[in-house]
């Protein structure tokens, strides 16, 4: 008897181990997930989120504004949790100081490395930091926001507006 609840235990809670799946088919991912892969990896995460919007934030670690803002995104992204696919990306960056970042402010969504703003260059997010860009759900861009947001309701309003 006590065998047997001890292995219903253990399998219950490596049942729970498995995580969730993100809304583009993949195991969701870590807070502090930086993906390699370049343009090629991010084009097919973008195609994979198919039939749902995409929102991509570019920040860096070093820049304020991406600071003063992550924690929006990382709000809105738990509410709008399997509508709306977000995808980070770290531009112009090292790969440490990025960890520091995702460990500093987690979200649940991964980021791409683009250290030489290869993918940003590619969504018309090179310029300025943080850059937000809007992928409607038939995988057009539909708006490119330069600079940081000041409020999550604004945020959520450009979510509404460019993310359908």
């Amino acid at each position: 008897m006590r065998f047997a609840l001890l292995f219903a235990l253990c399998a219950a809670l490596l049942a729970g181990c498995g995580g969730g799946d993100s809304a583009a088919g993949q195991p969701a991912p870590s807070s502090t997930q930086l993906l390699d892969g370049g343009k090629p990896a991010f084009e097919k995460r973008v195609r994979e989120a198919k039939g749902k919007p995409v929102v991509v934030n570019k920040w860096a670690s070093w820049c304020p504004p991406c600071r003063a803002e992550f924690p929006f995104f990382a709000s809105q992204s738990k509410k709008r949790a399997g509508d709306v696919v977000f995808l980070g990306l770290d531009a112009e960056d090292n790969d440490s100081d990025a960890a520091k970042f995702l460990e500093e402010y987690p979200v649940d969504f991964p980021s791409f490395k683009d250290p030489n703003s290869e993918i940003a260059a590619s969504i018309d997010a090179a310029v300025s930091f943080p850059t937000t860009v809007f992928i409607d759900s038939k995988g057009k861009q539909s708006y490119v926001r330069q600079g940081g947001y000041s409020s999550e309701q604004k945020l959520a309003e450009d979510i509404e507006r460019y993310a359908r």
